[in-house]
């Protein structure tokens, strides 16, 4: 007798099911795009190729030559259309498929128009019907607003061009061959999106070839325009509500347990929650929506958030990533069908180990005691900062920031926005004259007992191992105050492409690291830090294909440094 089945044999087939159901759907929606592709080259070649003689021989005793000749470019418009389409329903759109259905249904038409191509009909008919079998598999909506505004630009692109041609042919008869009345210069304007050529349209001057040639230019960039903002992606036009805001908070406040959980809760970012109740705190650039860290919250409902998430994101056809994760999750990732490679390391101090005591101490120690004798001090300063101090605080960090030639970072780091800062505890050196010469603000992580800090700033002229002071006592207070770990945060590019079986990527990130040392000093970086002997920790970028890294990637800068980012630094 077979023995029966338990409860975790039916949960583990069930996933496998899942997961085989998920790849034949993936496997159907890029066979469709493939196939949908494949028609577009189809219709682009036969538009090119003579009819056969027999065919268009019974063609024409039914068809107008006129209506031969417009079916033919009407073939090749289609065909250019179905190769913009393709890419669209790649990515699931509902627009795009409903298109597609719309174009294929014409292409046919104008296959039988233009040669009795019967066999390119036929193909494209059952392209149609297979396609509209796999309705569901496209759920990917646009955004709403723009699909309006597209469906007004392609009204008006149309009523647009046809006035402009009528009126130009009208006024400017002179240049072509032909006169135009009204009415005729009319019907001409339709010509010339209905037929390849027209020997009344022939120019006799260089204006009248300039005239026509700018009809087909507006109408390609008003309906080129038109039919992109109809397979939009959904924007977010609109901040984080206060109430997802406050729920928000008291997820981050009753399970984060890692440094970037304070930054979670920065403006900049929008929400999803779970049905489990966990969250996960993004940011949409382009079609990338950006997850800050994992996710935070129960961690039974890690796996269910992120296929949530996923899910979410596909609906709104966004491609979902996830930033400086910890290796933690990574079975679960991969498992829901993302890659990921490692960007660096998080520093960690262990401050058990940490001591000013002994030979282990006699370089920070001999610092703190030259700077004490020279009348320099750390203050220590609990949250609500006063206003005086908060302008001192400004005006450190303002010149900080000029010193650098930088503007604030954002997304994974915080910005000095007068309420953060206000609302943080804040380390600050004293010069012996008595002005604020640095400062750090201090970070909590909540459920972890790590503490962690985020804004690192100082004036341009310090005193030469003013920030080792700085940082000596910070960790000698987050010590007193019973914390087990302090973290310095992320060091880029650090560790990463070192050992022979790491991914290609990281191999490539390692190369660029001196390349990208212009823009950012992150050897610099690494070796102030690795100066306290911190334990070092991978942490990744997560995923979904290899072929969106480089999309990943400028949504990433997008979103640290601000959609204006270029212009800012050539400024």
């Amino acid at each position: 007798m077979l023995p029966e089945p338990t409860p975790q044999n039916n949960s583990s087939f069930t996933n496998r099911l899942s997961a085989f159901q998920s790849r034949w759907d993936a496997v159907s929606v890029r066979l469709v795009a493939a196939l949908t592709a494949a028609m577009g080259f189809i219709n682009v070649l036969s538009s090119t190729m003579p009819a056969l003689r027999e065919r268009f021989a019974i063609l024409e005793q039914f068809s107008p030559l006129e209506v031969t000749r417009g079916s033919r470019l009407a073939t090749t418009l289609a065909g250019f259309a179905l190769l913009l389409l393709s890419s669209n329903l790649w990515r699931r759109k509902q627009v795009a498929w409903l298109l597609t259905i719309a174009v294929l249904i014409a292409s046919a038409f104008s296959h039988l128009l233009k040669g009795l191509d019967y066999e390119e009909a036929t193909i494209a008919i059952l392209l149609a019907v297979f396609i509209f079998s796999l309705r569901f598999h496209f759920h990917a909506r646009s955004d709403a607003p723009s699909m309006q505004q597209g469906i007004r630009v392609l009204i008006s692109a149309t009523l647009f061009t046809l006035a402009y041609g009528t009126l130009g042919f009208y006024l400017l008869d002179r240049h072509f061959k032909a006169h135009f009345e009204f009415i005729p210069a009319l019907i001409r304007t339709l010509a010339m999106f209905t037929q390849f050529t027209d020997p009344s349209l022939e120019p006799v001057t260089r204006f009248g070839r300039y005239f026509v040639d700018s009809i087909y230019l507006i109408a390609v960039v008003t309906f080129g325009y038109g039919l992109f903002m109809l397979v939009r992606p959904v924007l977010i036009r609109q901040p984080a509500t206060a109430e997802a805001r406050k729920r928000a908070r008291e997820i981050v406040e009753a399970h984060g347990r890692a440094s970037l959980a304070r930054m979670t809760l920065f403006d900049d970012k929008s929400y999803f929650f779970s049905a489990g109740g966990t969250l996960i705190a993004y940011a949409v650039k382009g079609r990338v929506a950006l997850a800050l860290g994992d996710p935070i919250g129960a961690e039974e409902d890690a796996r269910a958030s992120i296929s949530e998430f996923k899910t979410f994101c596909a609906g709104n056809d966004w491609d979902p990533c996830f930033y400086q994760t910890r290796p933690d999750y990574l079975p679960i990732y991969k498992e829901a069908g993302f890659k990921f490679f490692s960007i660096g390391e998080e520093a960690i101090v262990d401050l058990s180990a940490f001591t000013l005591e002994g030979k282990a101490g006699k370089e920070f120690r001999n610092v703190a005691n030259r700077l004490g004798k020279l009348g320099h001090r750390v203050e220590f300063f609990e949250p609500p900062l006063n206003d005086k101090l908060l302008n001192e605080l400004k005006t450190v960090s303002d010149e900080w920031l000029t010193m650098t030639r930088g503007s604030e970072m954002r997304f994974s780091l915080g910005w000095f926005n007068d309420d953060y800062v206000r609302n943080s505890g804040v380390a600050a050196a004293r010069a012996a004259e008595g002005h604020i010469s640095a400062f750090a603000n201090i970070v909590p992580e909540y459920q972890h007992n790590e503490v962690s800090l985020d804004l690192m700033r100082r004036k341009h002229q310090i005193e030469n191992g003013t920030m080792d002071f700085l940082f000596a006592s910070l960790f000698e207070w987050a010590k007193q105050k019973g914390y087990a770990t302090f973290s310095l945060g992320l060091s880029g590019l650090s560790g990463i492409g070192e050992k022979s079986d790491d991914p290609a990527v990281e191999k490539v990130l390692r190369l660029l690291t001196d390349s990208l040392s212009r823009f950012y000093n992150f050897k610099g970086l690494h070796a102030f830090k690795e100066k306290f002997h911190p334990m070092w920790e991978p942490r990744y970028l997560v995923y979904s294909e290899s072929a969106n890294v480089p999309a990943v990637t400028a949504a990433l800068i997008r979103a640290h440094s601000g959609d204006n980012f270029l212009w800012e630094y050539l400024k």
